[in-house]
């Protein structure tokens, strides 16, 4: 089943790189209390993912920041000295945080999941974005294909806020 509109996320933990080296972020700790835009990418460095979807956020981080969103999350079924290493690359770290589900538990939870086998990626997440409040589903945008990030990038999202 499929997470939805006014369901609560699944609790789950994550790794992410920092400055200081790998920390781990619970779904409380990055959403208690908050207004959170997260999205998802079917991988780190993969074209459209690297080239369409995250910088879209990069770029509009301040105007989403500025439409009281407290917090900007990527994530992806990739480990975090990869999600690191794309923060890096992207000039993305300390701007939002790069996550990783590395074992896919918390895509699968949502029934978010995709086999991209057939591409050489395996099971991913499904590209989407997510507005959450508080830890609640607020907006839900899922691609119908990984290789488009229309209706879950930044300028979809900004017109939802």
């Amino acid at each position: 089943m499929t997470i939805a509109i006014g369901d609560a996320l699944p609790a789950a933990t994550f790794k992410e790189k920092t400055s200081d080296g790998p920390v781990e972020i619970t779904t409380e700790q990055l959403f208690k209390g908050k207004r959170v835009v997260f999205f998802a990418v079917p991988g780190a460095f993969t074209p459209t993912c690297s080239l369409n979807h995250l910088p879209g956020y990069l770029e509009n981080r301040d105007a989403i920041l500025a439409k009281g969103v407290d917090d900007i999350a990527v994530i992806a079924v990739n480990d975090w000295h990869v999600m690191g290493a794309w923060a890096q690359s992207a000039g993305g770290l300390g701007k939002i945080h790069f996550l990783a589900d590395f074992d896919g538990s918390f895509t699968k939870a949502l029934g978010l999941d995709i086999d991209l086998s057939g591409g050489g990626l395996g099971v991913r997440s499904k590209r989407y974005s997510m507005l959450v409040e508080d830890g609640v589903v607020k907006s839900l945008n899922i691609e119908e294909s990984p290789g488009q990030a229309t209706v879950s990038g930044a300028a979809a999202m900004i017109e939802q806020l």
